[in-house]
């Protein structure tokens, strides 16, 4: 019998790659066009109303499948015109779905294979099971399979045989469900699917040992919980899932842990779960922007470590090793100065601190003379969301800083080893090309909204293999648009070209409104040669803010490197 297996704590390395990456040219090999753009019928009341968040290309009725939060449906589009996008139907998973008396309450990602379209839908109650639903592409409803609590995000394995169902399993008023990852079986077809639950029970007992390896787990987990104590299944929250290419082996990231999951697919099982480690922001090339209040534009290095807190991952191979790519959102469950179980703090505050029955947190001896010297200042760390359970010491006191997400996008091996960061990068790149709305939130173009709350904040990320070379596709969540990096050489990936369909200059009425364009990308999906309906390969960008999904061409250049 297979133990589950602890990989230790991962070290974050100096990142030599990144931190020269926007000082060299961009490698000039594609370019993104913008062809069309879907609005919804009302924009302004689709405004932040996640009216498109995933989306799913089917290649032979050319129809692209987005999940539409704010209607409680999946919204059909036609792209056989990719410059004016049709909505054709909108399949409701809002109440009853099917015969078997699941109630849905919306969709949470979209996959297609093979024509089946299947939908990850919530139920009503959220901390209820949900349910994967199965369409064909006219939106006819094949079978109905239960799930975990809040499915979150879904995938096929390459062959088409698996579907893949992060349940996130988030706590709701007062009721916290475990977090599972099903595995559906399609082998006997969509009418014989099968399901399989694999959860994290064996490592309740594990809760010592996990900590140890660095997986970040809260406070009020214990292995025999008791009142206000949870568990560690209950704690892991499965956020996005990603297979090799065989179909054998998937990461599932656990965000807020700050790690991943290795799941055997065929098993069903969860054989381990790997800590990823900090990234040090006191390395060159590691640099942020921790304060909206310094009066400029700040890249530079902290006495401060990142958590990764990967949202969406996907995989590829490079001479039959696979690798994993990561964007690393960071996420936090809430103010840890309020009662209850948030985490997130400005580092100025940190006196405030009453979560989990805390009274305020002392810095350390080293810390505080930090702070003597203006670290918790406005224009240095005063207003950075730090966390608030990290970086303790023996005697409970706060000794060192940890920020959420790392404003990057990684590279991971198999065994989730770290391979390659983008270091500050993004930010030095969003930086350079919108110097007046340097780290704008997705809601309001003030300059610098962010930069005391995880910067860009990358959210999305696709790979896609194009004329022959391997491109990552990454969205940012916060300021917008796309960076496109060549990863061919995972140790040394190479910026390419970014793209950003965003009004910069509309007032904060007119994005309310819905006249600022794309908001908020959520999910990019690449449409290749062969599938496309022109023949050329596409981007989909879905932007949840906006409630905009916009169609761009990517062409190939000619132009050599550097020029």
């Amino acid at each position: 019998m297979n133990k589950p297996f602890l990989a230790p704590t991962v070290l974050a390395a100096t990142l030599l790659s990144a931190s020269f990456a926007m000082a060299a040219p961009p490698v000039k090999e594609i370019g993104l066009t913008l062809l069309g753009t879907y609005a919804q019928p009302n924009p302004a009341a689709a405004f932040d109303e996640s009216a498109a968040e995933i989306s799913a290309y089917d290649p032979l009725s050319k129809r692209l499948f987005v999940t539409n939060g704010a209607a409680g449906t999946i919204d059909v589009l036609d792209l056989s015109n990719p410059s004016t996008p049709v909505l054709l139907d909108q399949i409701d998973v809002s109440g009853p779905v099917g015969t078997g008396g699941f109630v849905g309450d919306g969709a949470n990602s979209v996959a297609v294979s093979g024509g089946i379209v299947a939908a990850a839908v919530q139920a009503d109650p959220v901390t209820d099971a949900g349910a994967v639903a199965f369409y064909n592409t006219d939106g006819t409803l094949l079978n109905v399979v239960g799930v975990g609590a809040l499915p979150d995000m879904l995938t096929f394995t390459p062959n088409g045989r698996y579907v893949l169902v992060a349940n996130e399993g988030e706590p709701d008023d007062g009721v916290d469900p475990e977090g599972s990852v099903s595995v559906i079986d399609l082998s006997a077809g969509v009418a014989g699917a099968t399901v399989r639950h694999a959860n994290f029970n064996t490592f309740d007992s594990r809760l010592d040992a996990l900590r140890t390896s660095g997986v970040r787990l809260f406070p009020d987990v214990a292995v025999q919980p008791g009142d206000g104590e949870i568990s560690v299944s209950q704690d892991l929250e499965p956020e996005y899932i990603a297979s090799d290419r065989k179909g054998n082996t998937a990461l599932v990231t656990l965000q807020e842990a700050n790690s991943v999951a290795v799941l055997d697919i065929k098993q069903a099982k969860v054989t381990g779960i790997v800590a990823l480690g900090t990234k040090d922001h006191n390395a060159p090339g590691n640099g942020l922007d921790p304060s909206d209040r310094d009066g400029g534009i700040k890249i530079d290095t902290w006495p401060l470590r990142g958590l990764f807190l990967p949202d969406a991952i996907a995989s590829y191979q490079v001479r039959g090793q696979t690798y994993y790519v990561t964007a690393n959102e960071g996420d936090d469950r809430g103010d840890a100065d309020e009662p209850g179980r948030g985490d997130v703090v400005r580092f100025k505050d940190i006196e405030d601190v009453v979560s989990f029955g805390r009274s305020g947190l002392t810095p350390s001896a080293g810390l505080a003379a930090m702070i003597t010297s203006g670290l918790q200042d406005d224009d240095q760390l005063g207003r950075l969301n730090i966390s608030s359970i990290d970086g303790i010491d023996a005697d409970g006191k706060l000794a060192k800083l940890f920020s959420y997400g790392a404003r990057s996008f990684s590279i991971w091996d198999s065994k989730g080893q770290l391979v390659w960061d983008s270091g500050d990068a993004l930010e030095q790149l969003t930086a350079k090309l919108y110097p007046l709305n340097f780290n704008a939130s997705n809601d309001t173009n003030d300059f610098e909204d962010r930069s005391d709350n995880k910067g860009p904040e990358p959210e999305a990320v696709t790979i896609a293999k194009l004329w022959g070379r391997t491109y990552a596709f990454v969205g940012l969540e916060r300021i917008g648009g796309v960076a496109v990096y060549d990863i061919g050489n995972p140790r040394a990936p190479q910026y390419v070209t970014y793209v950003n369909n965003r009004d910069f200059d509309a007032s904060d009425e007119e994005l309310e409104g819905g006249m600022g364009l794309d908001l908020g990308p959520e999910s990019v999906v690449i449409i290749e040669q062969q599938d496309s309906p022109t023949g050329e390969p596409l981007m989909v960008v879905a932007n949840e803010v906006s409630g905009t999904t916009s169609i761009f061409k990517i062409v190939k250049l000619k132009g050599k490197k550097g020029e």
